[in-house]
């Protein structure tokens, strides 16, 4: 029996280091990435493969398994059709890459097996997320001081944003807006016998360095993001509503010392106030062939000829990019033309994947903001004294949150971690049988 628990121990071990070793990955590269998916499930398949592959299959199961479906169907049509056309690419680049996209499948299923049978210990997890954040806080903090940060990577372009450890890669903030929350969570999930005092000041010297790094970042939308996170945190969570006017506070001071006491905060904040109001203002005038508008907003805008080229079905995952030429009326002496997406998730689904694709995301969305989201605080469920699902939870609506600019949607990061979130969430939920057993 001993050695049957051991045996038992040291495979929960393997799974924990894998994934503890994501946040790692995410600033190690895409490489990386990939590597630790593979060998995750890889390692699920050949320790559990008969468990694995005899699991239950539900209506959400069925969501993420149409979308995977849909995109190995179109993929290759497009090609086909790219072939019998004028239409780049012509060397089946779509459909590759449709069946590449499939790891995200395994990955769902490998992950959402080990946290519903318990076979990973989120603990190690958030700790490495925690150590991960402070490392990038700091290593730009040591940039900003400088002028390169430990790896030797110098400051880019101007100084007003600063990559850490990401080297050219200007994206701290969306690894600090994404990985830092869950450091809020470990003393109240796993080391709640510390007292109380060591709880109020740990947070907010920790939110400090996040906010900071954040804010010399340059990122502004992740940092927004990450506000909007904890203020969310704070408005559902009754525990901690009581120190919203605390946060407050301590978010004044610092955002008020770093805009008066730094040009390029202010620069890059006054900036950014200045785009979103020219923003509002063209789309309230309805004024969007104007050449002047923020560069977002040409981006944005660009997507929608670039849909009606394949309104249904779309022009296939990372299509955008090549039917964005295509589109017509595009002006010969504007500044702009096209980009490698329209930097918005909805926008670049709605143009890879079409009505129909949008459709399935859409719904697949709704399903795991109903069984996380409305049976934690609106519906009677065992999920109300689960609060480790919390942080999963806003980090999702986050994710998804229509009104931003965002990277690709079909990124190895941005899929990466979004698949990450939705295989934990499920793997939690149906821990607690949160889910109805129909299929």
């Amino acid at each position: 029996m001993s050695l049957i628990s051991a045996q038992k121990s040291y495979v929960k071990k393997i799974f924990n280091i894998l994934l503890a070793l994501m946040p790692l990955s995410f600033i190690a590269g895409n490489l990386m990435i990939n590597y630790n998916i593979i060998l995750l499930i890889l390692s699920t398949i050949t320790i559990f493969h008969k468990q694995l592959f005899k699991q239950r299959i539900f209506f959400f199961d069925k969501i993420i398994i149409l979308f995977f479906i849909f995109i190995l169907i179109f993929g290759p049509i497009n090609d086909i059709i790219a072939f019998a056309g004028d239409a780049p690419p012509k060397d089946f680049t779509t459909t590759i890459k449709s069946f590449l996209f499939l790891k995200y499948l395994f990955l769902y299923f490998s992950l959402r097996f080990l946290v519903e049978r318990k076979k990973i210990h989120l603990k190690l997890f958030f700790i490495s997320c925690f150590i991960c954040s402070i490392f990038v806080c700091f290593d730009i903090f040591y940039q900003f001081i400088n002028g390169k940060d430990i790896f030797g990577y110098e400051i880019v372009g101007n100084g007003r944003r600063l990559s850490g450890p990401f080297g050219d890669e200007l994206i701290a903030g969306g690894y600090i807006q994404r990985f830092s929350i869950f450091s809020f969570f470990i003393i109240p999930l796993f080391y709640n016998h510390y007292s109380k005092s060591l709880l109020k000041y740990f947070l907010p010297l920790i939110f400090v360095i996040f906010f900071t790094g954040l804010i010399l970042s340059g990122n502004r939308m992740p940092t927004l993001l990450f506000i909007f996170t904890v203020f969310l945190i704070f408005i559902f969570q009754k525990q901690v509503r009581k120190y919203l006017l605390y946060f407050v506070i301590i978010f004044s001071i610092t955002f008020s010392s770093f805009y008066h006491l730094n040009s390029k905060v202010k620069r890059s904040s006054d900036n950014f106030y200045n785009q979103v109001s020219k923003i509002v203002t063209i789309v309230i005038n309805k004024d969007f062939n104007n050449e002047n508008s923020p560069q977002y907003l040409k981006e944005f805008s660009s997507f929608y000829e670039t849909w009606l080229l394949n309104k249904y079905t779309g022009g296939g995952i990372k299509g955008f990019r090549y039917h964005c030429h295509l589109r017509k009326n595009i002006k010969e002496n504007s500044s702009f033309i096209c980009n490698m997406h329209p930097h918005n998730y909805y926008l670049e689904i709605l143009t890879e994947l079409g009505l129909f694709g949008s459709i399935i995301v859409l719904i697949l969305f709704y399903n795991v903001l109903y069984l996380s989201f409305f049976k934690k605080y609106f519906l009677q469920s065992t999920l109300k004294h689960n609060n480790i699902i919390v942080p999963f939870i806003f980090l999702f609506i986050v994710e998804i949150f229509p009104l931003k600019s965002t990277g690709s949607f079909f990124t190895t990061g941005n899929t990466t971690y979004l698949f990450l979130i939705i295989s934990i969430l499920i793997g939690l939920i149906r821990e607690h049988n949160s889910i109805e057993n129909k299929h």
